[in-house]
C-alpha cells in the first residue's frame, strides 16, 4: 500500500495548467459581459416599455438637430408671441429711458425678441393718433357757428399705414444695409431681422402719451411733448445701432446714424402737421345764379 505525503511536491504539466487557467478566465470574461449585455437591454427595453417616445427623444437630443419650421407657417410666428408681462414692461420701460453704453437689444432682448409688444404699441398708436386727432379739431373748432363735427375714420388708414410702414420697412432695409456692410466688413457687430424691428416696436412707445397731450390746442405743449419725444426714441436707437457701425468707415456711420435719426423726425413732425395741423377755415362762395334766385324770391 502506497501512502501519499501531503507535503511532498508534486510536478503538473504547463499545458495542462495554461490550459485550465486560459478557460477559466475566458469563462469569466464571457460571464461578465454577458451579463452586462443582459442589464443594458433590459434596462432599455424597461425604459422603452414605460415611454414609447424616449428613444424619438434621445435621438434628436443626441443628434442635436432642433426641427425648423418655415417663416411662412404659423407656427413659425408663433414664438415671437410667446412672451411674459413683465418682460414686455421691462422692455417699454427700457425704450423711454435711454442710458449712455446701454444698448436695447442686448440688455432687454437677449436673443428673444418679440412681436407682441411692437405690434400692440403700433396698434395702440395708431387709434391714438386718430382719436385725438378728431378730439384736437372738435376742440379747435368748438364755438364756431358753421362748424358742424364729422368724425374723420379715414385718419385712422393712414395713420395705420404711416406706423406699420415705418416700423417693418425701415427696419428691413436697415437690416439688410447692416448685413451687406457686415459681408464688406468684417468683425461687425450684427442683429437679426426680427431683433431690428423689436428695436423700432418698442421705440414708438414714447409716442402713445406724447401724442394724448396733442389733444390739448396749445402748440407750445405739442412741439414740447414732440421734441422730449425724439430724444428719447432716437437716443436708444442710436445707442443700439451704434455698436453694428462704429468699426466701419465715418461716412458710413454718420450716413446711417443720420438716417435712423431723420426718419424718426419725419415720422413725429409729420404725424403733427398732418392729424394736428388747425384746418383752414370754410369760405362760403355764392353763385350768381343763387344770388338771382335768393333776390327774386324776397321781391316776390
Amino acid at each position: 500500500m502506497t501512502s501519499t505525503d501531503p507535503f511532498q511536491f508534486q510536478e503538473f504539466e504547463e499545458d495542462s495548467l495554461l490550459a485550465t487557467d486560459g478557460d477559466v478566465t475566458i469563462s469569466i470574461e464571457d460571464n461578465v459581459k454577458a451579463g452586462k449585455q443582459k442589464s443594458a437591454d433590459d434596462f432599455t427595453a424597461a425604459d422603452e416599455g414605460d415611454n414609447p417616445l424616449s428613444s424619438d427623444d434621445k435621438t434628436e437630443l443626441l443628434s442635436g438637430q432642433k426641427k425648423s419650421t418655415p417663416f411662412w407657417t404659423f407656427e413659425y410666428y408663433q414664438n415671437f408671441f410667446d412672451i411674459e408681462t413683465h418682460h414686455v414692461k421691462e422692455r417699454i420701460i427700457g425704450s423711454m429711458t435711454p442710458w449712455p453704453g446701454k444698448n436695447f437689444i442686448r440688455v432687454y432682448l437677449r436673443r428673444n425678441p418679440d412681436l407682441y409688444g411692437p405690434f400692440w404699441i403700433c396698434t395702440t398708436l395708431v387709434f391714438a393718433i386718430a382719436i385725438s386727432g378728431n378730439i384736437s379739431n372738435f376742440l379747435t373748432n368748438l364755438g364756431k357757428p358753421n362748424y358742424r363735427y364729422t368724425p374723420e375714420f379715414r385718419k385712422v388708414t393712414i395713420a395705420a399705414t404711416a406706423i406699420f410702414t415705418y416700423a417693418w420697412l425701415v427696419p428691413l432695409a436697415l437690416w439688410g444695409f447692416l448685413i451687406w456692410r457686415n459681408n464688406k466688413v468684417m468683425n461687425l457687430v450684427t442683429y437679426s431681422f426680427m431683433e431690428t424691428v423689436c428695436a423700432y416696436g418698442y421705440s414708438l412707445a414714447i409716442y402713445i402719451p406724447a401724442v394724448v397731450l396733442w389733444i390739448f390746442p396749445y402748440e407750445w405743449l405739442k412741439w414740447c411733448s414732440i421734441v422730449v419725444a425724439l430724444c428719447l426714441s432716437g437716443s436708444v436707437l442710436v445707442m443700439t445701432f451704434w455698436p453694428a457701425v462704429r468699426d466701419d468707415h465715418p461716412k458710413i456711420i454718420v450716413a446711417v446714424l443720420s438716417a435712423i435719426v431723420v426718419l424718426n423726425i419725419l415720422l413725429a413732425v409729420g404725424c403733427k402737421i398732418y392729424f394736428f395741423s388747425k384746418p383752414e377755415p370754410a369760405v362760403f362762395v355764392k353763385s350768381p345764379a343763387v344770388t338771382t334766385l335768393a333776390r327774386a324770391l324776397t321781391t316776390s
